[in-house]
């Protein structure tokens, strides 16, 4: 497999939440069985850190990289024309850049202990991502929480200007202003 290809088999597609789901599982039982006692409110504040961190980026990165850089943005936009393929990065890409850019810095600036429990919240931001939109595209929703994120990535997959780029949340479109248009110019649009 060309470790650059966009579309996964299915098994890849799954194998990614296994890796990142038992990474999750490692982390979470080496802080509560390791972090010494002292350590423990710092290393909460970093796991904190790394949810709340996560939902940034997740943000910037759909918008920024994934809409604004190639070859990321012809991916995506491969995403967008078939959005029930397992289009995704290879595992071995997503763990790379996170232990490169995320665990190693925060190791070196920090300790061992808040280098894990900044990757654990960011991994556990990841994998409420990566769920939400699976689910998006490929559940039927029974809450009213999933189909208020489905219409949303609808309208992020189909408005005429860009917006919604938030997944799991659409706090930070708020905070951008890239809101998805109100009802009434959206059915303004439609009739055009």
């Amino acid at each position: 497999m060309n470790v650059l290809t966009i579309e996964q088999s299915k098994a890849a597609y799954w194998g990614d939440f296994a890796f990142y789901g038992t990474t999750i599982v490692v982390l979470a039982v080496v802080l509560v069985i390791g972090t010494p006692h002292a350590e423990c409110p710092r290393v909460a504040f970093w796991l904190i850190t790394g949810v709340a961190g996560w939902s940034v980026l997740e943000y910037l990165v759909h918008r920024l990289l994934f809409h604004g850089v190639q070859p990321f943005r012809r991916w995506h936009a491969e995403h967008h024309t078939r959005p029930t393929a397992f289009i995704c990065a290879p595992t071995i890409v997503t763990a790379s850049v996170l232990g490169a850019f995320l665990f190693l810095p925060a190791w070196l600036m920090g300790d061992a202990w808040s280098a894990c429990a900044l990757t654990l919240g960011v991994l556990c931001g990841y994998v409420a991502y990566a769920t939400t939109h699976h689910a998006i595209h490929h559940w039927r929703a029974k809450s009213a929480w999933l189909r208020r994120r489905q219409r949303w990535h609808f309208i992020h997959h189909h408005a005429r200007r860009p917006c919604c780029y938030g997944v799991t949340s659409g706090i930070w479109d708020s905070a951008f202003r890239t809101k998805p248009p109100d009802r009434k110019s959206t059915a303004s649009q439609a009739s055009d």
